[in-house]
């Protein structure tokens, strides 16, 4: 072979690369690109106005309060997306583009196996999205179904919103270091072990990942693939989370107001709220104003320390969610890891 020819064949491959760059990895980072943007000037916008004032006042017409009764049931589901929507939205559009344009064998090397390293990268990935949990949910759905690892899969759905660094930062600026510090570290524990936990459990979930008739070639076509898995997933998905959203508002519309009004029975008042917590479907930062709340009403410490952990992390339409991807044993174990990760934060920080 020539030179010339060697050249030649030299800038063909790389025009395929560039080629694959463009069609392949391109539009999944413009994608989180511009979600990250979103969200991280929404965040700086809230972390400064809380800087400068001291409080977090956030939109009363979605959850007011826990048993608050100035809006209807149905008014507070229409008030609640109208909040998330544009999170939601560039959650199925992230979701369609894994299952459009991420290799599924890729993605299940990067995953890896069964190990605190697959969980640990799944955790970086999904912090930066900054998503409440209705809004990841989509992207657990793609992950999952692309690379049939559950673990970590699991762990990125529930790093975006317990590990948004935006909340974890108010949370320190609100409630002091301790509170802060426990939030912290018990929800690296629920990213780094409730994936695990729930696939040592429940062993095998049956997914169909295609890795044999994926290729990498660059395919106009792939971008009308792209439009109809945004559809799908839309089918799939929203009526769950809409489903989700509106059994969680008739949860927060039956609890008394006054149900933690008293200091006594501090144990009992931390079982109740991490159990509350888990079903109820927040926006971005919601669990802050609901925990300051519920301090102001003589509940114990532990107690809104376990809605800080509990409520950003899954709520009902996400655990449907799993549920409709995998069976209802994984939804019942991440549901029951997450309140018992946020009891023991309660409890724990009740002795500090």
């Amino acid at each position: 072979m020539s030179a010339e020819q060697i050249n030649k064949q030299g800038r063909q491959t790389s025009l395929t690369a560039v080629q694959r760059i463009f069609y392949f990895v391109l539009p999944v980072l413009v994608i989180v690109g511009a979600l990250i943007a979103y969200k991280s000037s929404a965040a700086l916008t809230v972390i400064g106005k809380v800087s400068a004032t001291g409080v977090f006042t956030p939109r009363g017409n979605v959850i007011p309060r826990i048993g608050a009764s100035e809006a209807g049931v149905v008014m507070r589901t229409v008030n609640y997306f109208l909040v998330i929507w544009p999170a939601l939205l560039f959650g199925t559009l992230i979701s369609a583009a894994v299952s459009t344009f991420v290799s599924p064998q890729w993605l299940a090397r990067l995953l890896g196996t069964r190990s605190l390293r697959s969980q640990a990268i799944a955790g970086l990935a999904g912090a930066p999205l900054m998503l409440c949990s209705c809004c990841v949910a989509p992207i657990f759905t793609g992950v999952y179904e692309r690379s049939a690892r559950l673990g970590p899969s699991l762990g990125l759905m529930i790093a975006a919103p317990a590990l948004n660094p935006a909340a974890l930062i108010l949370t320190f600026m609100l409630f002091g270091y301790t509170v802060g510090t426990v939030r912290l570290g018990v929800s690296m524990a629920a990213v780094l072990f409730t994936g695990l936990i729930a696939d040592r459990i429940v062993g095998e979930t049956k997914v169909h990942c295609d890795t044999d008739n994926w290729q990498a070639e660059a395919r106009p076509a792939d971008f009308l693939h792209f439009l109809r898995a945004c559809a799908r997933v839309a089918v799939r998905v929203l009526p769950v989370i809409i489903i989700g959203v509106l059994l969680s508002m008739i949860i927060a519309q039956m609890i008394p107001v006054r149900t933690f009004d008293s200091t006594a029975a501090k144990f009992l008042a931390i079982l109740v709220v991490a159990a509350i917590a888990v079903p109820l479907a927040l926006p971005t930062f919601f669990e802050i104003p609901l925990a300051l709340i519920l301090l102001a009403s003589g509940a114990p410490v532990g107690a809104a320390v376990a809605l800080l952990v509990a409520g950003p992390s899954v709520n009902l339409p996400s655990l449907l969610t799993i549920m409709r991807s995998t069976n209802w044993k994984v939804s019942a174990v991440v549901a029951a890891s997450i309140w018992t990760l946020a009891v023991a934060a309660g409890i724990l920080v009740n002795f500090l």
